[in-house]
């Protein structure tokens, strides 16, 4: 089973819209996430401000003009376990990365990357930006962003791995 965890900082804006559009590309390609299945995808933040909570009311209404519901999602804190039990760790921005690299076991920190690595036809764009102070028109930037990260992310994991 190969396991992926997006994360940004509070875990209700990007991270969220993330897993939800990979859950929905995964789905459109007959793959069902879950543990009984091939792929198992999750979400975090580096910080506590929002556990429990769930996605920004902003980053649900953009998702779900685009059919993906997050409603049922609910914001947690990246653990140390998190990082033995995922495969990939996709971070939103540099201050992500730097938040875990500084709390992960040197051995997993290979598995930390940055989610636009992965993006196609986003030239000089290397991270999504945090929505969260601005207007509605920059979570409609974000889930792009997002997207074309996510149809990246898919076509290597389809290229790299058995699915």
């Amino acid at each position: 089973m190969i396991k992926i965890l997006f994360v940004c900082l509070g875990n209700i804006c990007r991270s969220p819209t993330a897993e939800g559009v990979f859950r929905q590309k995964l789905s459109q390609n007959g793959i069902r996430d879950g543990y009984l299945e091939n792929i198992f995808v999750d979400s975090a933040g580096t910080g506590a401000y929002h556990v429990g909570k769930e996605p920004d009311r902003r980053s649900q209404d953009i998702a779900l003009k685009y059919g993906v519901d997050l409603n049922d999602l609910k914001a947690r804190r990246i653990t140390l376990q998190d990082f033995a039990d995922y495969d990939y760790i996709l971070a939103m921005d540099q201050d992500n990365i730097q938040d875990m690299k500084a709390i992960c076991p040197p051995d997993q920190q290979h598995k930390i990357k940055l989610f636009m690595e992965y993006a196609q036809d986003c030239p000089g764009i290397t991270e999504v930006p945090d929505p969260y102070t601005g207007g509605i028109e920059g979570f409609d930037r974000v889930y792009d962003f997002i997207d074309r990260g996510c149809n990246g992310f898919l076509k290597y994991l389809f290229a790299n791995n058995k699915l």
